[in-house]
């Protein structure tokens, strides 16, 4: 991603339970940035002028959202929804809403043992890749993605979630 590169985040804070971390709408920003400039330093695609917009919301909007959506119904960590390709090639700069979900992400990091903010830049990277077009249904698939996860989050500064467990398996 070039520096004269833009790219809009839309952070929408929907549930109260976010400020126990204050800074999570910058935090989020920085992570999705962060993790397109990572995905063009390895594919050719053009999401100059591209939005994002990213949810901020509870256990219960999440659990709605999957069941209606993905016909699972829990409540599920983060859950990413890309733009179609039709209406990105017919010039549509949406690359796709995500939705991260409080009461998981705090019960995930606690149980983890990793800060509140670190987990919530992972998913929001995690999230963001999805929108790329990288995913973990498969083995070499999931490796790519996790590598890439890892990479982004060093550079915000984040430690590798994967370093002390097996690969977390995402639940959305």
């Amino acid at each position: 991603m070039s520096d004269d590169s833009t790219i809009e985040v839309d952070v929408l804070v929907e549930a109260d339970l976010w400020s126990a971390i204050p800074e999570a709408g910058e935090l989020v920003t920085r992570a999705v940035l962060a993790a397109c400039a990572g995905a063009l330093s390895e594919y050719e695609i053009d999401i100059d002028g591209a939005e994002i917009a990213v949810k901020l919301t509870d256990d219960g909007a999440i659990r709605t959202l999957n069941r209606d959506w993905r016909g699972k119904d829990y409540a599920t960590n983060v859950l990413s929804f890309p733009t179609p390709e039709m209406a990105r090639a017919g010039g549509d700069p949406h690359l796709g809403d995500i939705a991260i979900a409080f009461e998981t992400l705090e019960r995930e990091a606690l149980a983890e043992g990793k800060p509140l903010a670190d987990h919530l830049a992972h998913l929001a990277v995690h999230g963001t890749l999805h929108l790329l077009g990288y995913d973990h249904e498969v083995t070499e698939e999931a490796e790519e993605m996790e590598a890439m996860e890892r990479l982004v989050l060093a550079g915000l500064g984040v430690p590798d979630p994967y370093a002390e467990t097996e690969p977390v398996q995402q639940t959305h």
